[in-house]
């Protein structure tokens, strides 16, 4: 018995996040389904953070993140567009984000690995986060172990 849909996998090292292509003579009834299945399946896995903004709330995409962090009481998420103020405590938003994404530098911040330009360890044993939008921040001492366990694997 023939499949309604051929699936090809290419494998890309140089890929962070895959891409779905879909390839079809029309948009119908079919390609919507999928379309909505593989929306369906990454929204479970890696599911959006509600936050408020300039524009009231929002729902901010995981893969859009660059660090949670506190200022003061509230606690902050940093995208590359805007700083949204989130409800969730830090340790709730660090159990929704992703671990194969996210790790938890220090007792008031959460980075994005995929968002980190570089790790800058010094002789002192602490470790310096730049990130590709030019922020910079500091791991605590207490998280440096399990930052070089990630950075290793």
């Amino acid at each position: 018995m023939r499949s309604m849909v051929d699936i090809e996998i290419e494998i890309d090292a140089e890929r962070i996040d895959p891409l779905v292509k879909i390839l079809t003579r029309e948009k119908n009834r079919q390609v919507e389904n999928i379309i909505d299945a593989i929306e369906n399946v990454t929204e479970n896995d890696f599911p959006r953070i509600p936050a408020t903004g300039e524009e009231g709330l929002e729902f901010v995409s995981q893969r859009e993140i660059v660090r949670v962090y506190t200022e003061g009481r509230k606690i902050l998420i940093q995208t590359e567009e805007a700083v949204f103020v989130c409800r969730k405590t830090i340790s709730a938003l660090e159990e929704e984000l992703s671990p194969s994404r996210f790790i938890r530098i220090s007792q008031s911040e959460i980075v994005n690995v995929y968002k980190v330009k570089r790790f800058d360890i010094n002789m002192a044993g602490t470790i310096g986060v730049e990130f590709e939008n030019g922020v910079k921040s500091w791991a605590s001492r207490s998280c440096v172990k399990g930052i070089k366990k990630m950075l290793k694997a």
